[in-house]
């Protein structure tokens, strides 16, 4: 064979390996989800729904896809109380996105009736990131409708995963009103230096927020 048809049947069988294999993970996206005592039975099933009607949603779903995200779930509550609910999954196919988004809606509520540990929930998320090293970005999502009251100091956890380069970012679930304490909370205390909060108007508006926030985290910039 010559030189010019070993580089041509190079380039075919490259070809061959398809998108999926050209393209790397963009984000490693972990979706922390708060079950201290303070949020109740319909509240937790507004959370799961959101997050599984986000999943969904056309827009965010092709967004999903494009940068072969890998979706993780934590539940978070009191000291000691953190669990990961759907381990690492990269969503490489319209198929994969539908049934994360399944699992979710399914998922049982992991804790009852405990405290607020942000920083350990914060702590044990990042150190999940250990299987999902090739993903250019690691973002901890964390939601929470309330400040931290158990478990160790929250400031050494957030150090710690900004120096390993994981991103926090936040929902602040507010009551209605105008005041919005759970917000100034999390972007002085929880968020890194480049994350941001979104702020959800009581658990009635957690879908379009969640929505909105996942979409911010896993899309890429046009031009």
């Amino acid at each position: 064979m010559t030189h010019a048809r070993l580089i041509l049947a190079g380039l075919v069988a490259l070809a061959g390996l398809g998108p999926s294999m050209a393209r790397t993970c963009d984000v490693a996206l972990l979706l922390t989800i708060d079950v201290s005592g303070s949020i109740d039975r319909g509240e937790y099933r507004l959370q799961v729904d959101g997050l599984a009607d986000a999943l969904l949603d056309p827009e965010l779903a092709d967004a999903l896809l494009l940068g072969q995200v890998a979706l993780s779930v934590v539940q978070w509550s009191g000291t000691g109380r953190q669990t990961v609910s759907i381990p690492w999954r990269r969503m490489l196919s319209a198929g994969e996105v539908a049934d994360f988004a399944r699992r979710a809606r399914a998922l049982p509520r992991a804790y009852t009736g405990s405290d607020t540990a942000v920083g350990e929930a914060i702590g044990f998320s990042a150190r999940q990131f250990g299987s999902v090293q090739d993903c250019r970005r690691k973002v901890i999502d964390i939601s929470g409708d309330g400040p931290q009251n158990a478990g160790g100091p929250l400031a050494p956890e957030r150090g710690g995963a900004a120096l390993a380069g994981i991103e926090i970012n936040a929902i602040a679930i507010e009551d209605m009103g105008r005041a919005s304490p759970i917000t100034e909370f999390y972007r002085r205390f929880v968020i890194t230096r480049n994350g941001f909060v979104m702020t959800a108007r009581g658990l009635g508006d957690y879908p379009r927020a969640i929505r909105a926030k996942i979409l911010r985290e896993v899309s890429k910039p046009l031009g």
